[in-house]
């Protein structure tokens, strides 16, 4: 089975690097890899950050393991051209419309959250956020000249009713799975696309009756998450919620060098691209100070959602706890192992 590599920028290689390892280590000849540039090595490469060539192959491939994109060496680049266009590009071309982010803590990281230990203990939820709708992709949107001569910048905030009944549907589908409590997050005091996704979300858990759901402002569930994370299982929401909510909920866990996530176009799974939620950190790039746990863990959700290989998942979700175990910590969790290091302690934990 193909796996199609994009390591991207900044840290993205050395992540992507140490997940490699502890995937073949696991998979042995199961599994086979092709590398790609994208992002910003992208457009060096061949003058966009999604070459053709790397579509193609993230297309024919059965999954994508993604590293991290950002080059300040770009930024005055036009907007279409700059590396951050490559993820939304995978995510159209490819049809993936539904972003799973796991949030669990770690019981040897309680100390490394941001929430006293006591509140942080019980975090084990999913933020299943929608992908290809919203403010990101809504028309129209642009920046114009006002009669009065002042500059204006506007988007679109937009959902059909099929858009928000697919990632409805995920999001039962996935609480049904595990405690079965469904948080759908909206603004529908406010917005009417918030009311049209809440209305939708309703009618679809008529499907559901053994689900429990409850529907949260967004302001509310910001709070909820650093009050009371323990009471999550499953949250469901737009973009722009979720891309907000999902990096909160990183540093509820300890740190966002953590976090895994899955974009996929089915919530069965099948063809998905897996990446650490983390930037491309050119900061630390090259110095072997990333975490690459959030892409090591993004390699196991890949091998359950697209590759069917559960056990080999569930092996490398042990060995990471175990490595944490034995004492394991890269900078960001406050520790001193280096990205390669870290990535030995998996190996050695497996």
């Amino acid at each position: 089975m193909l796996i199609a590599l994009l390591p991207g920028d900044g840290i993205g290689p050395e992540v992507i690097a140490e997940a490699r390892r502890v995937l073949t280590a696991v998979c042995g000849n199961k599994i086979s890899f092709e590398e790609a540039p994208v992002g910003g090595a992208g457009y060096k490469a061949a003058g966009h950050p999604l070459p053709q060539e790397t579509l193609d192959l993230a297309k024919r491939a059965r999954a994508v393991l993604f590293g991290a994109v950002g080059d300040p060496a770009c930024d005055g680049l036009e907007r279409r051209l700059r590396p951050e266009q490559a993820i939304l590009g995978l995510r159209k071309e490819l049809g993936l419309w539904a972003n799973l982010r796991p949030a669990t803590m770690f019981p040897e990281l309680a100390d490394a959250s941001t929430l006293r230990p006591e509140v942080a203990k019980g975090i084990d939820l999913v933020i299943v956020r929608e992908l290809t709708g919203d403010v990101y992709f809504g028309t129209p949107r642009g920046r114009r000249t006002t009669e009065t001569g002042r500059r204006e910048g506007f988007d679109t905030m937009r959902y059909d009713e099929d858009e928000v009944r697919r990632i409805a549907i995920t999001g039962f589908e996935m609480a049904k799975r595990r405690r079965k409590r469904l948080c759908s997050v909206d603004k529908a005091n406010v917005l009417e696309t918030s009311q049209l996704w809440r209305d939708v979300v309703i009618e679809v858990s008529a499907d559901y009756p053994d689900v429990q759901l409850e529907h949260m402002y967004v302001d509310n569930a910001a709070m909820q998450l650093v009050r009371a994370p323990a009471h999550f299982d499953v949250i469901i929401t737009g973009n722009l919620f979720g891309d907000i909510l999902s990096d909160q909920a990183s540093m509820c866990v300890g740190s966002i060098g953590l976090l895994p996530s899955a974009s996929l176009r089915d919530w069965r799974g099948a063809l998905g691209l897996y990446e650490p939620i983390h930037g491309s950190a050119p900061d630390i790039a090259g110095q072997g100070k990333a975490n690459p746990l959030g892409t090591i863990l993004s390699g196991a959700m890949m091998l359950r959602h697209s590759l069917d290989l559960d056990d080999e998942a569930a092996k490398i979700e042990a060995a990471v706890a175990k490595a944490l175990a034995s004492g394991a910590r890269t900078a960001d969790l406050g520790g001193t192992t280096s990205t390669r290091d870290m990535g030995e302690a998996v190996l050695a934990a497996l």
